[in-house]
């Protein structure tokens, strides 16, 4: 008795569902196309500075010398790729990742790299006053490095640029 009363709730609640056409809507998947990617790029492509370049993909890309000045790179992806003497100033980028990338020389002023995951990576003689490096991940020895230049507040977020990276 309880088995068959469960089956005429499900086929009632089937029905019911089938008929209001809440089964037969059609169903969309994330389309990798959103997320946009800039692989074996050179910097000659074009600037890229006030751009939003939400989620984007550089993998492995040459841009040396690419202007992302005031660009919103939040979880954008630079794995492996070479960005020397790049400039981010006022860029965005929160939840970013710079996985063993060459950032050497680059200009980071006034962006914001909260949270981003900045590991492996070579940020020698690179520019942070008014950086905010909140949250971010980057290994020690590039820390004790930043740390010997860093100054200044970030207009945006108001975080001191040496407490962001917990400099002594």
């Amino acid at each position: 008795m309880i088995m068959s009363r469960f089956r005429q709730f499900i086929s009632f609640l089937l029905s019911a569902l089938l008929g209001v056409g809440l089964l037969s809507q059609p169903a969309y998947a994330a389309s990798s196309a959103a997320i946009r990617a800039y692989d074996d790029v050179t910097p000659t492509t074009r600037s890229y500075a006030g751009e939003t370049l939400i989620q984007a993909q550089f993998n492995n890309a040459t841009l040396e010398g690419a202007d992302f000045s005031g660009a919103d790179l939040r979880g954008a992806v630079f794995n492996g790729s070479v960005l020397k003497n790049a400039r981010f100033q006022g860029a965005d980028l929160s939840d970013s990742i710079a996985y063993l990338s060459n950032l050497a020389g680059a200009d980071f002023t006034d962006a914001v790299l909260t949270s981003a995951m900045l590991l492996k990576s070579n940020f020698r003689g690179a520019s942070v006053n008014g950086a905010d490096f909140s949250y971010a991940m980057l290994d020690r020895e590039q820390v004790l490095r930043l740390c010997e230049t860093a100054s200044g507040v970030n207009p945006v977020t108001g975080v001191d640029t040496r407490e962001s990276l917990g400099c002594q």
